[in-house]
């Protein structure tokens, strides 16, 4: 499904992000895995893909720092030749807090850092994908976004303004046929939820119509479609990864 493809995942050091370069790379594509303080980690992703005939590199990058990003897109051109995919990933923390208890300033970080981001990563990769008239941006989102949830203030309201954000470079790149949709995940089963206790995930599924927290796998199967050419057609999407929880939305 990515056969000679080029594909640059940010946050790939771990968790949803680790899982789609492994599952990207089993399907042929050339992986970037983008870090940004864990080199080890990195390396170890970087080393399993490797394991199995795949190939892979690490780069290091804050993707928050225009020149950072603006580095990593020339190294992978510089490596590979050319850039296809490109999956906006990384997290940017958040206070969990009340906005009655939330410092504005622990706010902004969240709001601002998770924009920058996407805004960042766009224009850094996009030229490269113009001059070739080709490209597939994937934004990682969250179904908080949609229904809010006590003390994701923070990551709801920076999610939601993703999706926003996500709906214009839609519109602005898809003459150069690239296309930009947004994948929500609902809860996953990474190092993020390792705080739940057992009974405090199995209450959580009992709400899911599927009936289980997702794991990073089932993220990543569905980013492979959406970097695949089976969606050439798909662009400016919201796609719910949440075992049904959004189907009424």
């Amino acid at each position: 499904m990515l056969e000679n493809k080029v594909a640059v995942i940010t946050g790939s050091s771990r968790g949803i992000g680790a899982a789609i370069a492994e599952l990207f790379a089993k399907y042929g594509a050339k992986v970037v895995i983008n870090y940004l303080s864990n080199q080890s980690a990195a390396d170890e992703i970087v080393q399993k893909i490797q394991q199995f005939g795949g190939e892979a590199v690490s780069i290091q990058a804050d993707v928050r720092d225009v020149n950072q990003m603006n580095r990593l897109a020339e190294q992978t051109v510089k490596r590979f030749g050319k850039i296809d995919v490109f999956v906006n990933n990384a997290s940017i923390l958040f206070p969990l807090s009340d906005i009655a208890e939330m410092q504005w300033g622990d706010f902004q970080n969240k709001l601002v850092g998770e924009i920058q981001a996407a805004f960042i990563g766009t224009q850094a990769i996009a030229p490269f994908m113009i001059k070739q008239k080709y490209g597939k941006l994937l934004f990682i989102s969250s179904g908080l976004s949609k229904h809010p949830a006590p003390g994701f203030v923070a990551h709801g309201t920076a999610k939601g303004a993703l999706n926003s954000l996500v709906q214009y470079i839609a519109q602005e790149y898809a003459k150069h046929n690239i296309t930009a949709n947004v994948l929500s995940p609902g809860m996953v089963a990474t190092e993020g939820t390792e705080h739940l206790s057992l009974q405090e995930k199995e209450n959580i599924a009992a709400g899911i119509p599927l009936g289980k927290i997702a794991d990073p796998i089932d993220i990543a199967n569905v980013a492979l479609t959406y970097a695949s050419e089976y969606t050439n057609f798909c662009t400016g999407i919201y796609v719910p990864i949440s075992g049904g929880v959004e189907m009424n939305s």
